[in-house]
């Protein structure tokens, strides 16, 4: 079997409704391979490692393991803790690398998004600068998570499905109670997505899928045009078709030169990665119709809900958030390092299938996939049947939620 070793896993950066189920699936491959002796958690990503901040994560899972796993993947949020920290110099990186061979660490698995990737990154880039040097041997894996859906080459992000389901059946929802008044009237739903509007898009399912979505949708991928944009209002609420009109708009949304439309109502910081902080575009589009067309408006602003609702989370992002982390493990044993898992979508098949691969993280860290044109109508204001056609399978399945009491368990370490 050979010698035993131990391996850490972390989360990072803004949690979803599967990335527990990630955490999971490297909690899996490590029971399974029998060649990990200890698998340790890092308590709030990358700064708790370095506050040495850990837990031994096997021995929650060694009784009635199945149940134990499948409770954690159906638990919203990061159960180890998250953060948002930039690395930046060398002697940070040493530092890490001696914790590393202080617990006889020999795999690194961290998963997050596009700025965790970039800790991957700058992990792994430090050996190969520093081959000369004979450093203790790691192997870094970098494992996707983002509602956003906005990393590089993989097909889609785990978390992306399952938050694209919440604000498809909110969507829904929303219309539903709008309808029930003669009076005119404008609602604005803001939803996440700072540079890709993948995540409003997924609104528009439920007009596909149901009748009852947004009549009208603004993308980060389109530059924002107040005089247009009321222009568009005016014409829906002149219609007889209905007196209402629901707006989806992306929380990123930003003017021709560039400034977000938040900042109409807000100032708007950065993360420590030199992100924008973004909230209150909708709340600016209120303000816009109040000043300019002077019916009843309301703006509902979906936040977090949309990266914790795991009662409605999609089986299938649920599913593959758990293999990926299984594969996670398996090609970091087989000597992979510097790389993030994705997901290939696999054509010419009758039904809709995945293949897990691993691509070098340097090809994927702090690069941005917004919508690409093809899946935008026209005017570029909403979607097409080609990005429904690429959301669809993402949403469907439902998983067996527990419930006690009448209210979901979670599971907590």
């Amino acid at each position: 079997m050979g010698e035993l070793v131990n391996a850490v896993v972390g989360q990072s950066g803004g949690p979803t409704c599967a990335i527990n189920a990630t955490l999971a699936g490297v909690i899996k491959g490590c029971l399974d391979c029998g060649k990990i002796d200890t698998l340790y958690g890092m308590k709030n990503g990358i700064e708790g490692f370095e506050k040495e901040d850990f837990i031994s994560l096997l021995p929650f899972f060694q009784r009635n393991p199945e149940r134990q796993l499948d409770l954690l993947s159906a638990t919203p949020a990061a159960a180890l803790g998250s953060c948002r920290k930039k690395i930046s110099q060398d002697c940070e990186i040493e530092e890490i690398y001696r914790i590393l061979e202080k617990y006889s660490i020999r795999y690194f698995f961290y998963i997050g998004g596009n700025d965790s990737m970039d800790t991957v990154m700058k992990l792994s880039d430090y050996a190969k600068r520093n081959a000369d040097k004979n450093l203790y041997d790691v192997k870094f894996i970098g494992i996707p998570k983002t509602i956003d859906n906005d990393l590089g080459v993989t097909d889609h992000t785990p978390g992306y499905g399952s938050a694209a389901k919440f604000v498809a059946t909110t969507m829904q929802e929303i219309c539903r109670d709008c309808a029930v008044y003669t009076k005119k009237a404008v609602t604005i739903v803001e939803i996440m997505g700072r540079d890709a509007g993948w995540l409003t898009a997924s609104s528009v399912l439920a007009k596909f899928l149901t009748g009852a979505g947004p009549d009208l949708v603004y993308l980060p991928e389109k530059p924002f045009d107040e005089d247009a944009f009321i222009k568009d209002l005016n014409k829906k609420l002149s219609s007889d078709e209905k007196p209402y009109v629901v707006v989806a708009v992306s929380e990123g949304i930003k003017f021709a030169d560039g400034t977000y439309v938040a900042e109409k109502r807000v100032k708007v910081n950065d993360d420590p990665f030199g992100h924008n902080v973004l909230t209150g575009a909708g709340k600016a589009l209120e303000n816009m119709v109040a000043d300019r067309i002077g019916c009843k408006c309301r703006s509902i602003e979906l936040n977090v809900l949309q990266r914790c609702a795991s009662h409605v989370a999609s089986k299938c992002d649920i599913s593959e958030s758990r293999r990926v982390g299984e594969s996670a493990v398996r090609h970091a044993l087989a000597g992979e390092t510097g790389k993030m898992m994705c997901f290939r979508r696999v054509k010419n098949e009758e039904f809709y299938r995945v293949e897990i691969f691993a691509e070098s993280v340097e090809n994927v860290a702090n690069i941005v996939k917004s919508i690409p044109k093809n899946f935008l109508s026209s005017d570029c204001l909403a979607v097409n049947d080609k990005c429904i056609d690429y959301m669809l399978p993402l949403i469907n399945g439902e998983i067996d939620v527990i419930y006690e009491d009448g209210i979901p368990v979670h599971f907590e370490f």
